[in-house]
């Protein structure tokens, strides 16, 4: 398989630039560290030299910005897009959030991402530098030598449990399209199913009080590109704020997880962008999981307007009787 590099990336972008298919590059940014990565826009060819960078940190999805980045824009603007993004690029095209004349979109074949909290683990902290080569990865630090670890054992969670190297909207592919992979993505949701409901209660009492509502998984999710938020509403009683008591705590994250249900891509951005590294994914991943048993599987975004089974009513959808005769220990 290909191995494909930033060098490979820029030069496409400076392609569509110089020949003018596209006024704007929407890429990944290096910012202080190696592993320091976050979107950015690049509008000339001298940008793109000075801060490009694609690799293993290149994990932010994209897709989501094209919301802003296109509504007042005159001409294209330039999208990479991974596997897994190009399925939150069509959830937003089906649900009108961008206009897909204005962006000429390049799909990405991705070899899986590195989660930096994981190698803290292993490595420690003070980390230098971190250099990605191949199914090795090799780490400098203040306080060791060079430490190598398998790519594989530092892998981000959805990487670690890949729903697909299929890119599913693309106007060019670079490297290779893969397919549709029978990833064990729900084991940890199953985990959570058998336990008894104090249980679940105490494992997601633990992990919603680490929030400090920074809002960041509200700001990197595809899903959540209303242009006025119940959580910046004055009135609300909820806005932008600290919870108060342990009602909040849960309000925030369970309202949006049901805000996005049948419309989540599983992404993994909430997760990833989480700086009290609460496992988000596993509340949307409880959705998906629910409406694939009672609707029949359904993937979000994998085509441009497909209605999802919570807004598609059909005579034999299922009845809320059939839910509760599941019993407590799917509850």
């Amino acid at each position: 398989m290909q191995k494909i590099t930033k060098e490979m990336l820029i030069d496409k972008a400076t392609e569509l630039l110089n020949n003018g298919t596209v006024s704007l590059v929407l890429g990944w940014k290096k910012g202080e560290y190696d592993y320091d990565v976050t979107p950015g826009v690049f509008e000339s060819v001298e940008e793109l030299k000075k801060d490009f960078v694609f690799g293993d940190f290149s994990a932010a999805n994209l897709s989501k910005y094209l919301v802003k980045k296109t509504e007042k824009l005159e001409g294209k603007i330039l999208v990479f897009l991974k596997p897994c993004d190009t399925y939150s690029f069509n959830q937003l095209l089906t649900e009108h959030r961008f206009d897909r004349e204005k962006v000429y979109a390049v799909g990405v074949q991705c070899d899986g991402m590195v989660d930096i909290e994981k190698v803290k683990k292993i490595a420690g902290d003070g980390i230098l530098s971190v250099d990605c080569n191949g199914e090795d990865i090799v780490v400098k630090t203040l306080y060791n030598d060079d430490m190598t670890i398998a790519k594989a054992d530092v892998l981000a969670e959805r990487c670690a449990n890949c729903k697909s190297k299929k890119h599913v909207a693309y106007d060019e592919l670079l490297g290779e399209s893969g397919e549709v992979i029978d990833s064990n993505r729900f084991d940890e949701v199953e985990k959570l199913e058998k336990m008894t409901a104090d249980e679940r209660f105490a494992f997601w009492q633990n992990e919603l009080s680490k929030c400090i509502r920074c809002n960041a998984c509200r700001d990197a999710c595809p899903a959540c590109t209303c242009e006025k938020c119940v959580f910046n509403n004055p009135n609300s009683g909820v806005e932008n704020k600290s919870p108060a008591n342990s009602f909040e705590e849960k309000l925030f994250h369970i309202i949006r997880a049901y805000h996005v249900a049948g419309r989540c891509t599983d992404c993994g951005e909430c997760s990833r962008v989480c700086p009290q590294n609460i496992p988000l994914h596993l509340l949307n991943r409880k959705f998906i999981k629910d409406i694939n048993e009672f609707y029949g599987e359904y993937q979000a975004g994998a085509e441009v307007g497909s209605r999802a089974p919570l807004v598609d009513y059909t005579l034999n959808d299922l009845e809320p009787g059939e839910v509760f005769d599941r019993g407590d220990e799917n509850a």
